[in-house]
């Protein structure tokens, strides 16, 4: 028997699959706030993150449209990020989550970064 798709009522699903996962948030709110900018600055400014790890979310962003790589040839490759053009909407969007959630759970001014 073939199994009945049910159609998606909210067509927020697919970005929010895309910016599901510990640290994709982070990163496109640093972006959003900073510009551009490489990836060991992402790194310090998202610490404990490991290298590992953000380099695995930084491809499933840029894979998922929503941030950019370019990579200088030099020694050492120095590796830039940035927004792309729906990434800078999720921005917004998280910008909006943002000051609901210091209504929600405000959060001391010592602990923000």
């Amino acid at each position: 028997m073939k199994r009945e798709t049910i159609p998606d009522p909210c067509a927020a699903d697919p970005v929010l699959r895309a910016i599901a996962g510990r640290w994709k948030t982070h990163v496109i709110y640093l972006l959003g706030e900073n510009g551009p900018v490489r990836f060991n600055v992402i790194q310090r400014r998202l610490a404990p993150v490991s290298p590992k790890v953000l380099t695995s979310r930084l491809r499933e962003l840029a894979e998922d449209g929503l941030i950019w790589r370019e990579q200088e040839a030099t020694i050492p490759p120095k590796v830039t990020y940035g927004l792309t053009d729906l990434g800078r909407e999720v921005h917004e969007v998280l910008k909006s989550f943002d000051a609901i959630g210091r209504k929600f759970a405000p959060v001391p001014p010592d602990d923000l970064s």
